[in-house]
């Protein structure tokens, strides 16, 4: 059977289709009446055209406000016979060329009802001509026919029209009873196929990895959770975009030899990823490729401790080695030092030659502060841990910073953009002290020249307290980022390149991240993560494994994700 909406549009287009009929009649006849002449009463017709019409109006508006479909069904069938017997009466009875409307009332029945109401209605039709001819035979109502039949011809007719409305209510029903067989068929198979496409979305968005479907020209048109969560961004605005667009390195392409490939991102909070992306061809057999299927993992992390166990191992055996050079070079140095402290107090010495003793002074202290740095760094370090509160640790740093800018007029504004007013975690006070430190010497460095704002910061991310300390200096390059926490790798003039190296040691014993984000022209800024101490696992001391040290951690290679 049909559902309340169907049977609610059957039951419409019904009194739609009725009017129209109904128009079309009307015009009919008029053209006949006027064309030719004919008995047919024009104002009783057009009474009963009009009445039709009403009564169409009705079941229209009844449609809307009445949720019996089967009555109102029935209704129509019936008062339709009933009008149908009328216009046929005012039209000449047996010479009614309007007969036909009555299989097409026996269609509709069939349509709207069950099979039985179309044997119905075809026995209430031959009931209601056969009366009406009846009627008119002998006279009883007013007859409009022209010709006046014997009974025995009078019979015939009603006879024959009686098998062709039976005959009409059996073809239709079977038809109806079939078609309503292949609707439910029809339905069952939608409904199958809309669970395998639910069943095949629900697996592609399923899937850990990321999918992205594309057309030939390489248009996005289908992005699953898990891509959209990898390159933080939503569906609506991936789609229709160039999927070539969305990475920095050349996709695979299907046919090149090789369908994989590792392709670089830069998310929209400028932290850099890396992909694994494989490439394959949306091959339909009865219509050949009609796109490209793009899927990807996140390797950023993998990646990430695989340069640091590369940098681990080899820094290990320089570092041994190193500090017991370094010991070495010491205590000569030392001597050195000290035969030219002598020297320089001598008198007979010239300007010049005492200027080559300072030079010698000057390059002997400047050697002894790199060793002492690395063996700082080399060595192992004791903590203490205990619970602390960042926003102190970093007002101390700032305000013995802001005192040292403002002896210096360096030019350069301290900006503090602190989100709480207690940061919890357990960490040595100190030596995130020299973290902070190391960070603000660093950015006061690269500003020293063009002058500039250092901004820090302090906001919850999750579990973790994140500390950002970015300057407006003239930045660097991807390449020197990556290496920005390696020993050796300092930009400035003088420096050993052992402060950031040794930074890093101290941020790892604390069990957290850092990471620094860079563009040449826009400054530098250096993140720090520290877990929340209602997270973190209490702990009373700590020692640093000497020689084991830092690896490369900068632009994304050392930042969550």
């Amino acid at each position: 059977m049909h559902s309340m909406s169907d049977e609610r549009n059957w039951l419409t287009w019904l009194v739609k289709v009725r009017m129209l009929i109904l128009t079309f009649l009307l015009a009919i006849q008029l053209a006949v009446v006027r064309l030719t002449p004919s008995p047919l009463p024009v104002l009783p017709f057009l009474t009963a055209m009009v009445l039709w019409y009403v009564l169409s109006l009705f079941f229209l508006f009844l449609v809307s406000v009445w949720s019996e479909r089967r009555l109102q069904a029935i209704l129509q069938v019936l008062s339709d016979l009933a009008m149908v017997t009328l216009v046929v009466h005012l039209t000449g009875g047996i010479d009614s060329s309007l007969n036909f409307l009555y299989p097409l009332v026996i269609i509709v029945a069939c349509m709207l009802l069950p099979r039985s109401w179309g044997f119905l209605s075809a026995a209430l039709a031959f009931i209601l001509f056969g009366t009406i001819l009846e009627l008119d035979y002998y006279s009883l109502l007013p007859s409009f026919s022209t010709s006046h039949p014997k009974l025995q011809a009078l019979q015939i007719v009603i006879f024959v029209n009686l098998f062709a409305y039976f005959a009409i209510a059996y073809l239709a029903g079977s038809l109806m009873a079939k078609l309503r067989q292949v609707d439910v068929q029809l339905k069952d198979a939608s409904g199958a196929l809309e669970n395998l496409q639910a069943l095949h979305e629900n697996i592609v968005q399923s899937m850990s990895g990321g999918v992205i479907a594309t057309g030939l020209d390489g248009r996005i048109t289908l992005v699953n959770r898990a891509a959209q969560q990898l390159l933080e961004i939503t569906e609506r605005e991936l789609r229709g975009r160039s999927v070539s667009s969305i990475f920095q390195d050349p996709l695979p392409h299907v046919g090149s030899g090789r369908s994989d490939a590792e392709v670089r991102y830069s998310a929209a909070n400028g932290f850099r990823k890396t992909f694994r992306v494989t490439v394959s061809a949306l091959n339909v057999i009865a219509r050949g490729d009609l796109g490209f299927i793009f899927s990807f993992d996140d390797l950023t992390e993998m990646r990430r401790l695989e340069r640091e166990v590369r940098m681990q191992d080899r820094l290990a055996a320089v570092g041994r080695l190193a500090a017991a050079i370094a010991h070495e070079i010491r205590n000569p140095l030392t001597s050195i030092a000290g035969s030219v402290s002598m020297l320089s107090d001598a008198v007979a010495l010239n300007d010049e030659q005492r200027q080559l003793l300072q030079i010698v002074t000057r390059e002997s202290e400047r050697l002894n502060n790199i060793i002492t740095d690395f063996l700082a760094y080399s060595r192992g370090k004791q903590y203490r841990f205990e619970r602390a509160n960042l926003v102190p640790l970093l007002q101390d740093t700032l305000t013995l910073l802001e005192h040292r800018l403002t002896a210096e007029s360096a030019g350069i504004q301290l900006v503090r953009n602190f989100s709480v007013s207690e940061a919890l975690v357990l960490a040595d006070g100190d030596k995130l002290k020299q973290v902070f430190w190391n960070f603000c010497e660093n950015a006061v460095r690269a500003m020293k020249k063009t002058g500039g704002s250092l901004t820090v910061s302090l906001v919850q991310r999750g579990e973790d307290w994140e500390m950002s300390f970015a300057d407006t200096g003239p930045g660097i390059n991807s390449q020197q980022a990556e290496k920005i926490f390696e020993p050796f790798q300092s930009n400035f003039e003088g420096g050993t390149g052992l402060g950031l190296a040794i930074v890093y040691q101290i941020v790892q014993a604390h069990d957290g991240k850092v990471w620094a984000r860079s563009e040449v022209g826009r400054g530098t800024s250096f993140v720090i993560r520290l877990r929340c101490l209602e997270q973190g696992v209490a702990r009373t001391s700590s020692s640093a494994q000497p020689g084991v040290t830092a690896a490369a951690a900068a632009a994304g290679g050392g930042a969550r994700g």
